[in-house]
Parts: structure tokens; C-alpha cells; sequence
């Protein structure tokens, strides 16, 4: 394809939502600057537990017909933030919410948590990522890392098969490709945590309610998330369900107030080293040596074509 961008970013996501609670300044940093994006979101996030009354009764144990609303929340995200290329992965509705682990609804046929058993469902997944990466032909791709960042099922599955699909789909041309991980370095998680103040009527955050956090020394980039703060934000509130916007942070269904990132952070899992990126610390946290914060997304392509 001719008229396709040089240079080409895939990012595999579990549900609606989490495109923009975990990377959407990477995204729209990287659409601004002419990348071309493609997202893949894996389920329509059925399983989710919906913010406010008057959508209730869309969720799995009344109508059971939140993921088609999702889905439209999805739409207006990737319209926020540019992303002009989006795939359900194997078509909508083909795999569904698993929701936590140890809840009746991983034993749904469909659920995606399937797509990580070794079963036909994980080929089928791989299968399917793999004719979207074969498709692309991105650069670079990024995903969760392999505890799937709060141990969700459905993201430790996006995980694997975006791996497994990667391994199996070199760059058409043979050059490399960089497949990241989002992540959450240890020491800006608690400066962000200590620093927030948490509004009336919401929960405290703790360091654990944020998710899984890594060593410093295990970012490789970081994207600054001030730039594109307002497009983030107006991302989150596309999907109402599941984000309520606070002051300076966001909260989801359990009411804990987060305070917004300062940087989107990735860790390398496979491909050749950033350059600068090998010192230790953290880029997120002001006085901590690490690798200089990217200016945008589109370092994530230093030294790649």
C-alpha cells in the first residue's frame, strides 16, 4: 500500500476504555505527528460494572447490552484522539468480556480469558492479530506487559497473543520492530499518590489501587501526557460508563480517586534499545536519573524505518 504512513503504530487493547486510561497521549501524540495508528481492542467490555443509575440496567445482569454502548464510547475515544484505523480483534462480538478472575463469567464460550488456554480459541485470537500485524506492518506495538497490569484476565490474554502474533509476523521488509508494554515505575506511582489531593466523597488512592507497579530501572520511555492532557481527558470522558473525570485525576465504578499521569510509560519486550534509554531510575520522577522523557510518541521510532 503506497499511500499507507512510513511509519505505522498497532496497539492490542482488552476493552473499551482502557486505550485511553493507559496510553491515549501516546496515541493522539503519535496521530498528530502523521503515524499511522491502528487499535485492536480484543472484547466490548460487557462485563464492566456502569457508573450512574441511568445506564444500569445495561450491564450483564439485567439487559446484557453494554457492550454495544461501549462500543459507541469506543468510537468517540478513537475520534478524540485521531486513531482513524480500529479493529475489534476477529470482528465484534466474536470474543466477550471474561471479567475477573474467578467470576462465573470466564466460563462464558466466548470469553476471551479462552484466548489464553492453548485451546482453538487461542490460535483463532493469534491467528486473527496476526493478519491485522501482517496487514499494518507496524514499527512499533504496544500492549500490557505479562501480569497484564492489575492481573486482569482479559489483559494478560491481549498480552500473550500480541506476542505470540508478533513472533509470528516479521516486518515484511525484515527490519526490526519494537514491541512495548505499558507500565507504572514504582517511584512516580507514590509521588503522584502522596501529591494528589483526594476530593470529597472519594477513596484515598493507594500505590496498589493503581495497578501493578515495576522497577524504575525497567522503563525504557515516557511519554510526557501534559501536551495532550486535555485530549486525554476528553478521551476518559467518552466512555461515561466506566470513567467519571475528577480534578486533576478520575475515578472508575469503586469511587478510588486516581490522579492523572504525568507520563505514559513502556517497557521494552522485544527489538532493539532505544537510544538513551539505558540508565537506570525513573523518567516520571522529577530529580530521579533515566532515560530522557521522549518529546512525543513518535521517538518510540528512533532509529527504525
Amino acid at each position: 500500500m503506497s499511500d499507507r504512513p512510513a511509519m505505522r503504530l498497532l496497539a492490542v487493547h482488552a476493552h473499551p476504555d482502557d486505550e485511553s486510561l493507559t496510553m491515549a497521549a501516546t496515541l493522539a501524540s503519535a496521530a498528530a505527528s502523521g503515524v499511522g495508528v491502528t487499535l485492536v481492542t480484543c472484547t466490548l467490555g460487557e462485563q464492566g460494572e456502569v457508573i450512574g443509575d441511568e445506564l444500569a440496567g445495561l450491564a450483564a445482569e439485567h439487559a446484557d447490552q453494554l457492550g454495544g454502548y461501549r462500543y459507541t464510547e469506543l468510537r468517540e475515544a478513537c475520534r478524540v484522539l485521531r486513531v482513524r484505523d480500529h479493529r475489534m480483534l476477529a470482528g465484534a462480538g466474536s470474543f466477550r468480556d471474561s471479567g475477573m478472575a474467578g467470576t462465573p463469567s470466564a466460563d462464558h464460550p466466548r470469553a476471551f480469558v479462552r484466548a489464553a488456554d492453548g485451546g482453538p480459541d487461542t490460535e483463532r485470537a493469534v491467528a486473527a492479530l496476526a493478519a491485522v500485524v501482517r496487514e499494518v506492518d507496524p514499527q512499533v506495538v504496544l500492549t500490557y506487559d505479562a501480569d497484564g497490569g492489575y492481573g486482569h484476565p482479559d489483559h494478560i490474554a491481549a498480552h500473550q497473543i500480541t506476542v505470540a502474533a508478533v513472533r509470528r509476523t516479521p516486518r515484511a521488509d525484515g527490519q526490526p520492530r519494537r514491541l512495548f508494554a505499558v507500565v507504572k515505575p514504582a517511584t512516580a506511582v507514590q509521588v503522584a499518590v502522596d501529591r494528589y489531593e483526594t476530593p470529597p466523597g472519594y477513596h484515598r488512592s493507594r500505590p496498589e489501587d493503581l495497578g501493578f507497579r515495576v522497577a524504575d530501572h525497567s522503563v525504557d520511555a515516557a511519554v510526557p501526557v501534559g501536551p495532550w492532557a486535555p485530549v486525554r481527558r476528553e478521551a476518559l470522558a467518552a466512555h461515561a460508563t466506566q470513567v467519571e473525570l475528577l480534578a486533576g485525576g478520575f475515578a472508575l465504578s469503586n469511587r478510588v480517586a486516581q490522579p492523572d499521569p504525568l507520563y505514559e510509560c513502556y517497557r521494552l519486550l522485544d527489538g532493539p534499545a532505544l537510544p538513551g534509554a539505558t540508565d537506570p531510575g525513573s523518567p516520571a520522577v522529577p530529580g530521579r536519573s533515566g532515560p530522557t522523557p521522549l518529546t512525543g510518541a513518535a521517538d518510540l521510532f528512533a532509529g527504525l524505518r
